[in-house]
């Protein structure tokens, strides 16, 4: 049986809660330091507004928790994880499935990289999030636990990147062995989504109420 949005959601944002310590270490690292909070205010607003997303259809909850980023998430990560939730609720086909995903992501990506003037490969959550959405174009079996799989890895791989974008950009060669804020972000989200699909009914929680 698979999750709902309500689950997804609440799997997703606690994650971010929950490594907020983890997240601020690899800022500090090469960056201002506070993506981990950001990140965590943004998880608490959206978790704050629980009970109205779980009546909205998912591409409008997604475009709901896009705009929330923007509004409470300082920094850089705003904008980025609000372009993406709003472009993947734009997107994304009723009802998801993986193709349609992978094509709502690569619109996302697309975005993002005007956003940011960013390319894969330059030490940014695109990083993730390219080689996430060619797995879910190919398809195939046991697709979210290799999507988990890559994302992890994928963010991992980061640390042995030259940062062209962001503060970390000014760091040169001392920014490499240390892994993208943001990748890891991006990474335990889509972690935190997979495990949800794949968890047993009786695993998941049974209330969105905040």
């Amino acid at each position: 049986m698979k999750a709902d949005a309500n689950d997804l959601i609440r799997s997703a944002t606690q994650t971010l809660i929950d490594h907020v310590d983890e997240l601020t270490a690899l800022d500090q690292a090469i960056g201002d330091g506070d993506h981990g909070l950001n990140m965590r205010r943004g998880a608490l607003a959206i978790q704050g507004k629980l009970a109205e997303l779980a009546g909205q259809p998912l591409n409008d909850a997604l475009r709901t928790m896009g705009m929330t980023c923007m509004s409470t998430i300082g920094g850089s990560s705003g904008p980025v994880f609000g372009t993406l939730l709003v472009t993947l609720g734009k997107e994304l086909p009723a009802p998801p499935t993986a193709a349609g995903l992978a094509s709502a992501l690569d619109a996302a990506i697309q975005a993002l990289t005007r956003l940011g003037k960013a390319q894969v490969g330059q030490k940014t959550l695109l990083d993730v999030l390219d080689p996430v959405q060619r797995l879910l174009a190919e398809g195939g079996d046991h697709l979210t636990e290799r999507v988990r799989t890559c994302a992890f890895a994928a963010a991992e791989a980061t640390a042995a990147l030259e940062a062209i974008k962001g503060r970390a950009s000014f760091l040169g060669d001392r920014a490499l062995g240390h892994v993208d804020p943001g990748s890891r972000s991006t990474a335990l989200i889509i972690g935190a989504i997979c495990e949800s699909l794949d968890a047993p009914a009786s695993a998941r929680p049974s209330s969105l109420s905040a």
